[in-house]
Parts: C-alpha cells; sequence; structure tokens
C-alpha cells in the first residue's frame, strides 16, 4: 500500500509564518530573519556575517544572529512533528478538521505530544488488557451516564465465564479504560500542567540514613514552583540523584479532581457516575499526575539549565575578555604543599626562559617548614627575579595559594632595587590542561606542574590566547555546570569562545593552533595546516600569502581573513579588521581624507575632523556601517576591545583572614558570578562572597545586572567565620 503524504498546508507557507514568528519575537524585519538564514545556508560563520555584513543584517550582533538560527531551527522541528502526527493519526482514520486544526496550532512540542496522546500506539496497559477482552463499549456506556435500566443489565452483557470476566472485573476493566481516556484528554493535561505552575509546591525530604552537609537546606523544605530559582532546581536534582533527596510536587489534589469531576460527569444522577469518578480518581493518582510532575521537573531542569549556562556564558566571556599584560617579564607560580611551587619565567611573547621548583611551603608532619628550605626558596625566587627583570608575578589561586602569596610578598619587601607586583590567577582548568595532549605536545619534557606554571603566567600575559587551550567546560565560573546537559553546556561555550576570539582577532604569525581553530572558517585541520606552513616557510609577509596553506578554500579565506592580522604586513590595512574585499574603499577614503599612515594622532584629529556623513553620501548609503568601521580601524589599526577594561588587580602585600576586622575595606576582584551573589578574591585565603543582597541598593534580579567576572571592586567586611573559614562581604556602605 502506498504511504499517503500529509502535510499541514504548504511547507512554504509555513515557513514564512515560522519566519514572522522569529522576526516577532526577536522584534527585528523579517528581512533581517531572512538575510541571516540565507547567509547561514551560504556557508557563511556567525562572526562574518555579525562583522562583515552589517549593511545587509542591519548590524545584527552574533548573539541575535545566532537566536535567529536557534529558534527557526526549533520551529522547523516541531513543524516536521507537527506534519508526522498529522500523518500517523490520518492513518488510523481519525483525524478530523478540528484536530488538525488544533494540532497545526500548538506552539510547543508537548502539546502536539498532548493531542497525538490518545492515538498513539501503547506498550501493555491495564487498560489496553481490558480493550483486548473487549470491554471498551462498556466503558463507553458508562461514560454516556445513563439513567434508565440498571448497572447490572448492562455490566451483565459483558460478563464472559470464558474469559474469566466476572461483574466485578467487568466493572473494574471499564474504569481502567475510562481512566486512560482522560489521562489522553490534552486540554486535562494542559491545565493540571499549568496549575502545578501557578501554585504547586516542591517539597523534598531527606532520606533515611542518607547525610550529606551539602544539601542540608532541603533536608526539609517546601517552596511554590513559581518561586524557585535555578540554583535551587540544580542543586535538589543533584541531591536526588545523590540518593540524599525525596523530591515531590505537590497541588491541591481535591480541587484538581473536582476540577476533572466538572469536565468528566454529565450526570450526577446516573448510577454509572460514582463508577466514572472512582476512574477519575485512579487516572489522576496512578496515569497524569505521575506523568504532569516528571513533565513539570522536566520543564523546571531545561529552564534552570539554560540559565546556569547563561550564567556560564557571561562569566567565561568576561574572564576571556580580561584585558592582557602586554610585553610584560613574568613569573608564574603553581603553588602546592608536599610537592613544591613550581615556578616559570615566560618572556614577553610566552616564550619560556627558565623554570624550577621550591619547597618553602613543604613540612613534615608536626613540624614546621625547615628555616634552609624558606632561605633556599627565597633566594631562587630572588635570583630569577633580577636575572630576568621580572615585572609581574602571577600566582595560582589553589591549593596552597594564600600561603605562597604570603611568601611572594615576603620576598618582595627585600628587593629594594626595582617594585615588582604580583597578581593572584584563576587556574581552573590549568590542571586539565597541563595534562592534555596538546601541553605534552608544547612542553614534552615538563612535568605536569610545570605546565601549569607556565600556563598561569601566560594567563596573566594573554588571558584569551591561554585559556583557548582548555575545554571551556573545565573553566570553572559558573555554577552546577556538572548538573546541566553537557552538549547544550558545550555547544554555548564553544560560541562564546568563539565569538570572544573573533572579536579580539589573532596575529596569524603568533596564534596557536588552538586560538586558530576558533577564528571564524578555519577548522582544526586548517589550523594545524597555517601553523605548518609558517614552520615550513617563515612568517606570513601579506594576508594574500595565507592563501597559500592547504585546503584553506576560497570561502573559508572570506570567512576568516578579517581576523587574522598582520601587523608586519607589507600593506597596512592588513594590521586591522578592514576585509580585504573593502581595501580599494578603504584606499579610496585615506586618499580623501590625505591619511598617509595608520593609528597616529595626526590620523586620529584627521578623522576626527571629517564629515562622516558626506563620506557616506559620495560611497554609497549601503556602505555606512563599513565605512564608519573602516575609519575607525584608522584610528586604532590595532584596536582591541579588552583594553577599555579594567587591568588586572595587582597586589605587593598580602592578608589573612585573621587580619580582617568588620567594617574593613578592601579591594578585590569578582572570580565567580552566580545566581545568589559573587565570590570576591580580596586577598585572603578563601574567596569572600557578596550576597545579591549586599550588591546594590536598587533591585537586581540577577548580580550579572551590574558585575562581571573580572571586575575590580570595593567591599567592605560584613562577617568572618573563622571556625568555616567564610568571609562575607557587602558592597553597600553607609
Amino acid at each position: 500500500m502506498e504511504e499517503k503524504e500529509i502535510v499541514i498546508e504548504s511547507s512554504e507557507y509555513f515557513d514564512d509564518n515560522l519566519k514572522k514568528e522569529v522576526a516577532a519575537t526577536l522584534n527585528i524585519k523579517i528581512e533581517q530573519v531572512n538575510t541571516v538564514l540565507g547567509m547561514l545556508k551560504e556557508g557563511d560563520t556567525v562572526p562574518f556575517i555579525a562583522r562583515y555584513r552589517k549593511e545587509q543584517t542591519g548590524a545584527l550582533d552574533e548573539n541575535q544572529i545566532r537566536e535567529i538560527q536557534t529558534q527557526y531551527e526549533y520551529g522547523l522541528s516541531l513543524l516536521k512533528r507537527k506534519e508526522q502526527v498529522i500523518r500517523l493519526i490520518d492513518e488510523k482514520g481519525m483525524l478530523t478538521d478540528e484536530l488538525k486544526q488544533k494540532i497545526e496550532e500548538a506552539r510547543k512540542l508537548v502539546d502536539v505530544e498532548d493531542l497525538y496522546r490518545p492515538y498513539k500506539e501503547k506498550k501493555k496497559t491495564k487498560a489496553t488488557e481490558a480493550i483486548a477482552l473487549g470491554l471498551e463499549p462498556l466503558a463507553k456506556e458508562l461514560l454516556a451516564f445513563p439513567t434508565k435500566g440498571s448497572l447490572e443489565n448492562i455490566v451483565n452483557k459483558y460478563v464472559n465465564e470464558e474469559k474469566n470476566i466476572t461483574f466485578d472485573s467487568a466493572i473494574q476493566g471499564a474504569k481502567y479504560i475510562i481512566a486512560e481516556m482522560i489521562s489522553d484528554n490534552a486540554n486535562y493535561r494542559k491545565s493540571i500542567r499549568n496549575e502545578c505552575f501557578k501554585s504547586g509546591l516542591i517539597v523534598t525530604k531527606k532520606k533515611k540514613k542518607a547525610e550529606d552537609p551539602t544539601f542540608q537546606m532541603y533536608y526539609d523544605y517546601t517552596l511554590e514552583v513559581k518561586k524557585l530559582k535555578s540554583h535551587n532546581i540544580l542543586a535538589i536534582n543533584r541531591g536526588e540523584d545523590k540518593d540524599v533527596l525525596n523530591v515531590s510536587i505537590t497541588i491541591d489534589n481535591d480541587r484538581t479532581i473536582n476540577y476533572l469531576n466538572s469536565k468528566v460527569i454529565k450526570n450526577e444522577e446516573s448510577f454509572a457516575t460514582p463508577i466514572v469518578k472512582d476512574a477519575i480518581v485512579d487516572s489522576f493518582n496512578r496515569l497524569i499526575y505521575p506523568s504532569i510532575e516528571r513533565e513539570v521537573r522536566s520543564e523546571l531542569t531545561e529552564t534552570a539549565e539554560d540559565k546556569a549556562i547563561d550564567v556560564f556564558s557571561v562569566n567565561l566571556r568576561n574572564l576571556l575578555l580580561q584585558p592582557p599584560m602586554k610585553g610584560k617579564m613574568v613569573l608564574g607560580v603553581d603553588p602546592a604543599f608536599r610537592t613544591g611551587c613550581k615556578i616559570a619565567v615566560v618572556d614577553k611573547v610566552g616564550k619560556v626562559l627558565d623554570k624550577s621548583v621550591i619547597y618553602q611551603n613543604q613540612k613534615f608532619e608536626g613540624e614546621k617548614v625547615p628555616e634552609a628550605r624558606i632561605l633556599e626558596a627565597r633566594k631562587k625566587v630572588t635570583d630569577f627575579i633580577l636575572k630576568y627583570d621580572i615585572e609581574l608575578i602571577a600566582i595560582g589561586n589553589g591549593t596552597a595559594s594564600r600561603e605562597t602569596e604570603m611568601f611572594i610578598q615576603d620576598v618582595l619587601k627585600n628587593i629594594s632595587s626595582k617594585r615588582v607586583f604580583y597578581a593572584i590567577v584563576n587556574e581552573a582548568g590549568a590542571s586539565v590542561y597541563s595534562a592534555s595532549a596538546l601541553a605534552q605536545e608544547e612542553f614534552p619534557t615538563y612535568s605536569v606542574e610545570e605546565r601549569s606554571a607556565v600556563s598561569i603566567a601566560r594567563r596573566l600575559q594573554d588571558p584569551l590566547s591561554e585559556l583557548v587551550k582548555i575545554d571551556p567546560k573545565s573553566i570553572g565560573v559558573g555554577q552546577y555546570q556538572h548538573d546541566v546537559t553537557q552538549s547544550k553546556l558545550g555547544d554555548s561555550l564553544d560560541f562564546v569562545v568563539s565569538t570572544a576570539v573573533n572579536q579580539v582577532g589573532v596575529n596569524v604569525n603568533t596564534a596557536s593552533k588552538s586560538l586558530l581553530g576558533y577564528v571564524s572558517g578555519i577548522n582544526k585541520g586548517i589550523a594545524e595546516n597555517i601553523v605548518k606552513f609558517r614552520e615550513e616557510n617563515g612568517e606570513f609577509k601579506n594576508r594574500e600569502q595565507i592563501k597559500k596553506v592547504p585546503k584553506l578554500g576560497p570561502k573559508a579565506f572570506e570567512q576568516a581573513i578579517g581576523f587574522l592580522r598582520l601587523p608586519e604586513s607589507t600593506e597596512a590595512l592588513d594590521a586591522t579588521s578592514i576585509h580585504p574585499e573593502s581595501y580599494v574603499l578603504a584606499k579610496a577614503i585615506m586618499k580623501d581624507l590625505g591619511i598617509t599612515k595608520l593609528g597616529t594622532d595626526e590620523t586620529k584629529e584627521i578623522v576626527e575632523k571629517a564629515d562622516v556623513n558626506a563620506i557616506i553620501a559620495k560611497y554609497g548609503k549601503d556602505n555606512e556601517y563599513t565605512i564608519k568601521d573602516i575609519l575607525d580601524a584608522f584610528i586604532a589599526p590595532q584596536r582591541d576591545p579588552r583594553d577599555e577594561l579594567d587591568k588586572p588587580l595587582l597586589r605587593c602585600e598580602a592578608l589573612r583572614i585573621e587580619d580582617l576586622k568588620i567594617g574593613q575595606e578592601l579591594v578585590g576582584v569578582v572570580r565567580n558570578v552566580v545566581d545568589f551573589g559573587v565570590f570576591v578574591d580580596c586577598g585572603v585565603h578563601e574567596d569572600g562572597l557578596v550576597h545579591i543582597s549586599k550588591i546594590s541598593k536598587n533591585y537586581i534580579k540577577h548580580p550579572s545586572e551590574v558585575l562581571s567576572v573580572g571586575d575590580v571592586v570595593k567591599v567592605w567586611v560584613l562577617d568572618v567565620d573563622l571556625v568555616r573559614h567564610k568571609v562575607s562581604l557587602t558592597m553597600l556602605h553607609e
């Protein structure tokens, strides 16, 4: 039999409608949606479209472009499922115009599945067993709520000794069928699901014999579902997964069953009514509510995951875009106790010059650190500082960080010939990189800890270039990142890294293959080929030469070249973010304005005095955004968005938690932003917490509205817990 093809109306009609919905949701024009989708289909990347196709898109940014893509793809998936469901129901000969219209108008996948539920092939259930015994007509007779005759007369028609159907089992079988019919009703399910979100309570209890202080606040916890925060949901899920908590969602069962009664019962006087009411209670308790509860918790989890991923993404972006300390000689220190602190010297471009190990923290059980070890360590660090003219010391914030910080501070006090500063560097993920194949390839003879010391130093010099070597998920600047869908988290974080790399741009002659791999249009293989070509042929002389890299085709070149910078090129524009496709335009504008050299004070003065509108009028309104970007590049040919942010906080003294006093003013660095506040490194052993209520005098929904990872902030000590080594801080000072 030939399969009948069922479509909702016409694919073009619904594709256009879908684009209109995406445009309305994002508050943009449908032409912008069409343009973006067309470019993506042609293989253009999000960073390329955002940077070099502003005229066509109306200057949509990376997030808007990605959101267009995400929403459109979800809409297509929903449309495909609608078509599939309509076809499956039609094949059963049960499709009505009314049902088809409801499916077509469904806005969510869950609504489509609710409508399909009554027609879906079911596994063996109590209802299907009863139907197999021929009891479905009895169920329908009871649902007709008869008033004439008697229950016995109706039921006895279905009593069958051969099938082992008694009077009571016939009624029970009919109840099972009625219960499933009620459970399959899309309207009832939607109403009860909404009730869960509107007035449901989440209840958590500690399991017997389970004990984990991490989840203590949830041992006996009740909260309205609508008031749950994402960190609550993910923490509760983790407690349940660890077999510490029992979790349930409760609603007013009596009110819900009364609602079902009002919808199902057609005649209170019928002798069938008590039976149907029993079936309603069974349907709610056994079928509807367990299923709805799972669906609600799944939706809560998905929402919480999205929020957690958003927080992680924002934090990661801010960490990646921390301003680099360019052109500095840096001593990297990977703190430790037993194995000693590994130290490494890197020059102004990140090349390793020297490395060693010091044992100033190492002590034997019950003993103090031998004085000879401290003196030896002090001499070694001092010698490194003086020999290599060290300007900055980068100390990892892991185990033994504060002890090492106090040691370094003591060393610096005794160097009178020069002033050296240090910074505490977030070393999250450094151990992952150090043990990776990439690190082994880069430093085959180094130990894991020695590689870590190099990585810590380079993170201070150029955070972005170093952090791209690490799986973004391993950089701990989120909350509950291990409790969310890892594929979804990975996609989001990769997008963040890609966006950051392309916004900054890379020097193609110095960039690692890890950094190059995030450039628009360049995959891992092409990145490796660029590095290999560079090693075999020397530095690239100009952008045109990059075309010679194997497997870098015309499309990849077009997508990547604007983000690949060559400061030493024979072509001045190669050092800028100006795309080669706009070189003719850029040179014409340079000639008109009399600009001979980029990035000078004279050029800045010329551009600032220029009549931009006249330039746009001469070279076309359709080049407006490109012209403005070109003029900006004339002023700052190697503009780095990171230069506008606060530099890392440099210190020359250390603090102990015992030194802190209530009300004391401190300056610190925001290390992590979470739903309930921010963690600030103020130079003591543990990062202090500024609760969301202590961040701003104005109401804020989330700390990220006012603070970002890497921000330098002024705080005051609110409370010091010496037992638990916790510090509470406030940004509100009277």
